[in-house]
């Protein structure tokens, strides 16, 4: 069972909706995907760097879900990996302890509680 790649944008807001998990150096959103099996997601914004940072925050990721998903990944989830500020720096090992750990508390339910909508950001539904 080889994990698919996220692509459209609707199902990264999808997963945005569904359960979250914070980590020191990502967030993880996983949300049920209505039997499409295992599929992962990377965002990474500019605010973390510049665009060589970046991509090796994103190639890590990658590497990092790739090997994670197969054992710890929901069965028929979204999950969506958002890198936070000093994720680059952080021990490519200890990325892979915190994804188990965020898999593992998203298996048992144990999200984050959702985030207050910031001040000023409320935009018309389309």
């Amino acid at each position: 069972m080889t994990p698919t790649v996220l692509t459209k944008r609707a199902d990264f807001l999808a997963a945005n909706r569904g359960l979250r998990v914070a980590r020191p150096g990502f967030v993880l959103l996983a949300r049920p995907n209505g039997g499409e099996g295992v599929r992962y997601g990377i965002t990474v914004t500019k605010k973390i760097g510049n665009a060589v940072v970046r991509n090796r925050m994103k190639r890590r990721f990658r590497e990092l879900l790739r090997a994670a998903l197969p054992e710890h990944g929901l069965p028929d989830h979204d999950h969506v990996l958002i890198g936070r500020d000093g994720g680059v720096e952080c021990d490519f090992a200890q990325l892979g302890v915190e994804l188990e750990a965020a898999l593992t508390r998203a298996r048992e339910g144990k999200g984050d509680p959702p985030r207050r909508p910031r001040k000023g950001s409320r935009r018309p539904r389309r």
